[in-house]
């Protein structure tokens, strides 16, 4: 059986990169979730996110596993902590917040979690998670107590992306968090992404396909919009979709 992390490595294969979309399970009610993740399926997402700073996970069972009988590709854990882990899930990131110094994100959430997740024999790939500076304070680096990298100094986010590399994570996320007023700056997609031979994720205040595509180009492996495709025609999916396709 092919894993999700080779499907999602065979997206880049076929197409150059991958488009993301990430759904936050408190953003609403099970049906309008439900229905988002449908027309992620019918505009071209090539996975779908769940996640948030404050999901709960009782209810998180029942609602992936609704979606999953509605869409077809790949559902993936992007948890918050210990806590929001489901069986039902393809996959997870096991992520550790590796731009800050709080312990408890670095490893102490991961220990609480592992047994648990090696019980339901979930499928994880880890992910060195990095906050990038992004003009206003975000959920998650409020959540998480630690700083963002600054915007402007892309070697200091490239020696953590070789870090991840070296401890053995297969993904490097660069994260400027939900609501962002900036996204990642090109640069230092390009200058991360120039540093690590293995895939970069860019999420957080990308708000239209050009900004998307233009990450591509510089290196982005994978692309995450969430907030963006909220309160919009669903058909900007498809337009992000094929902007991220196309830089190929």
């Amino acid at each position: 059986m092919v894993s999700v992390f080779d499907n999602l490595m065979n997206v880049v294969k076929k197409h150059g990169a991958g488009y993301i979309v990430l759904i936050d399970p408190e953003s609403g009610s099970s049906e309008k979730l439900i229905s988002s993740a449908e027309k992620c399926r019918k505009y071209g997402a090539d996975a779908i996110f769940m996640g948030g700073s404050l999901v709960s996970s009782n209810s998180l069972d029942n609602l992936i596993s609704e979606i999953k009988k509605n869409v077809t590709i790949p559902v993936v854990l992007f948890p918050g902590g210990a806590y929001q882990i489901s069986k039902e899930a393809d996959a997870m990131l096991f992520m550790s917040l590796i731009s800050g110094r709080n312990p408890n994100y670095l490893i102490g959430e991961q220990v609480i979690a592992a047994p648990l997740i090696k019980k339901m024999n979930i499928e994880t790939i880890p992910t060195g998670y990095m906050l990038i500076e992004s003009g206003r304070t975000t959920s998650v680096e409020f959540m998480s107590s630690t700083k963002p990298i600054p915007r402007d100094k892309p070697a200091i986010a490239a020696a953590h992306a070789m870090a991840a590399e070296l401890l053995g994570m297969k993904i490097v996320y660069l994260e400027a968090g939900s609501g962002a007023l900036y996204p990642v700056p090109d640069t230092m997609v390009e200058v991360v992404s120039g540093s690590v031979s293995i895939p970069v994720i860019v999420g957080g205040g990308i708000k239209t396909p050009e900004d998307a595509a233009s990450k591509v180009k510089k290196g982005a492996s994978f692309i995450v919009t969430g907030n963006v495709i909220e309160n919009s025609n669903p058909e900007i999916i498809k337009e992000f979709a094929d902007a991220v396709h196309s830089v190929k």
